[in-house]
């Protein structure tokens, strides 16, 4: 994905604000805290079955993917919870699952792909699940938090930027079954563009705050495509919000457009796809604990957005 200034170390351009590196915040270990449920995943997933181990292992993860981006949410571990399956529309999204065996999930803005290990964990066959992330170096670093191969978990994965053409192909959301066929093999994909009007389900946490309005709107888009026209299909997720649209101010750094409820849904249904051709669901909830808490003000609130855009 492209990166938005505020979260970027190492590919700073010219042309975008000046972040002073020394108002980064640094890594705290006591950070780390899982509770039942997550330390039940990662010893699941991990096999490291002692919990100083286990943490240990985290953290040396946690501090080599923070000299690539300083994103909030690996300072703060939100890799280690279990977002995806907290979502209003996890279960309907299960149900696709059973409904169509061949469905497939993708999950946008992966980072370690945390989020499809859960979902293939509860039941999601693991060749028909792929994540995307600007920088491959993220499922390579979830591999090693994992310990897993390509091999033990054959996900499909692509690296790039979901902005440019070679990644994911722009062209208008599909309406109809597409004439090309569903990929036979999701792990050989190197971009996205044979997936498109295929996939059954879209996660995308914490990734739209990350842009602009108009490339909020751009992404809104983009994803659009590759949503499969079969009814109940989904793209669902979290990310900052407001109650009406507008900038999240952090102080001495770049201000992060945020959408409300509303302007989330008349992006959606209307703007991205045509008008009562899909479900808009939104709730907006306050947040003492997010990534937006890294930086924030001592006197502002903090929300999230949980939404999902089903296929009527």
């Amino acid at each position: 994905m492209s990166s938005h200034p505020l979260h970027c170390i190492e590919t700073m351009a010219s042309s975008l604000p000046v972040i002073d590196l020394e108002k980064i915040p640094p890594l705290d270990p006591g950070l780390l805290k899982l509770n039942q449920a997550e330390a039940a995943f990662f010893k699941a997933s991990t096999g490291i079955q002692d919990d100083d181990e286990l943490k240990n292992h985290i953290i040396d993860v946690q501090t080599k993917a923070y000299k690539v981006y300083f994103y909030p949410c690996i300072r703060l571990f939100n890799f280690t919870k279990l977002k995806i399956s907290g979502l209003p529309a996890y279960g309907d999204v299960t149900q696709l699952r059973i409904n169509y065996p061949d469905a497939i999930l993708l999950d946008a803005g992966c980072c370690f792909g945390n989020d499809l290990r859960k979902a293939v964990l509860d039941g999601w066959p693991v060749g028909n699940v792929i994540g995307t992330d600007l920088e491959p170096i993220f499922w390579k670093y979830g591999h090693e938090l994992f310990k897993s191969t390509p091999d033990t978990f054959p996900a499909g994965f692509v690296a790039g930027d979901i902005f440019k053409d070679e990644v994911l192909n722009p062209c208008e959301p599909f309406y109809a079954e597409p004439s090309t066929g569903r990929p036979t093999s999701l792990k050989d994909l190197q971009s996205l563009t044979p997936l498109q009007g295929h996939v059954s389900a879209i996660h995308a946490s914490s990734l739209f705050h990350l842009f602009d309005e108009e490339n909020q709107a751009t992404l809104a888009r983009r994803l659009a495509t590759l949503l499969s026209p079969r009814p109940g299909s989904v793209i669902f997720g979290s990310h900052g919000g407001l109650p009406e649209r507008g900038k999240y101010e952090f102080p001495n750094l770049p201000s992060m457009f945020c959408h409300g409820p509303e302007s989330w849904k008349a992006l959606w249904d209307g703007q991205v796809f045509k008008q009562g051709t899909v479900r808009v669901e939104v709730n907006l909830q306050a947040v003492e604990k997010s990534g937006l808490h890294v930086f924030k003000a001592e006197d502002t609130k903090a929300y999230l957005l949980l939404w999902s855009v089903t296929r009527l």
